[in-house]
């Protein structure tokens, strides 16, 4: 086992083509990776092209890949598809969730249904996948949230499907350690994304604020070096879900 050093390899970023996933997308590219953007709806095609575009600019190569990782098959065929035009994959960054803030008993068994799907489903199978197709020494990182170590309302069923995915991980970490792939989970605080803004009252957002180090929500400039951390020096870490919140909250 062995720390990679990213120049030449191959970065698969579920959500990868906007906020988050975009910058990881291009910072993974900036270290010499070349990357498969991931994304979802139609809605995002023109910002999927538009970081396959940059990609490219910093010298690396890159296709984006359209599809809806709840249902396990799609998962699949996109890891696939990613080794079939690269010959392989080195990285796999999931960063796909939905957020939602709806009181429990508001809360319908089709919402209920969406949010396990999206939260804690396809990073099931996006993990099962990983195993299956990432390159020896191979890095897996899944983004989750803060909120996992809060005590809230509202929000039972974003945390509540991300929660899971740590059972997910710590089993994957045993079971693919013997390949020399690391799997882990960062636990970002409050985003400052449209994701975060769509879901929250002025006062909550200055309230959440007011919770972390300078008065600021997460950036997601915050967050993209420890996914370049897990991916290089900090292959020894395993199994492990890091909050990076700015003290937001903790365990």
């Amino acid at each position: 086992m062995s720390k990679i050093d990213l120049n030449g390899k191959v970065a698969l970023v579920s959500g990868g083509a906007k906020n988050l996933g975009g910058l990881i997308s291009r910072e993974l590219a900036a270290s010499g990776s070349n990357v498969v953007v991931h994304y979802n709806s139609d809605a995002t095609e023109r910002d999927a092209d538009a970081t396959v575009k940059a990609v490219k600019e910093l010298g690396c190569n890159a296709i984006a890949i359209q599809s809806d990782l709840t249902k396990a098959a799609n998962v699949s065929a996109l890891f696939q598809q990613a080794k079939d035009h690269f010959g392989g994959i080195d990285v796999a960054v999931n960063t796909v969730g939905k957020v939602l803030r709806k009181p429990i008993t508001e809360t319908t068994e089709a919402e209920f249904d969406e949010m396990m799907a999206i939260n804690a489903k396809s990073a099931y199978f996006f993990i099962k996948e990983a195993g299956l197709h990432l390159n020896d020494n191979g890095k897996l990182i899944t983004i989750l949230t803060a909120l996992l170590a809060a005590f809230t309302d509202g929000y039972s069923t974003y945390a509540g499907g991300k929660a899971p995915v740590e059972h997910f991980t710590r089993a994957a970490a045993k079971e693919f350690f013997a390949r020399g792939i690391s799997v882990n989970n960062i636990a970002p605080g409050p985003m400052e994304t449209p994701f975060f803004y769509g879901q929250e009252t002025p006062e909550r957002v200055e309230f959440h604020k007011s919770q972390a180090m300078g008065n600021q929500l997460t950036m997601i400039e915050n967050i993209v070096p420890i996914v370049k951390f897990l991916a290089t020096e900090g292959w020894w870490i395993n199994g492990q879900t890091l909050f990076a919140n700015g003290g937001y909250t903790t365990r």
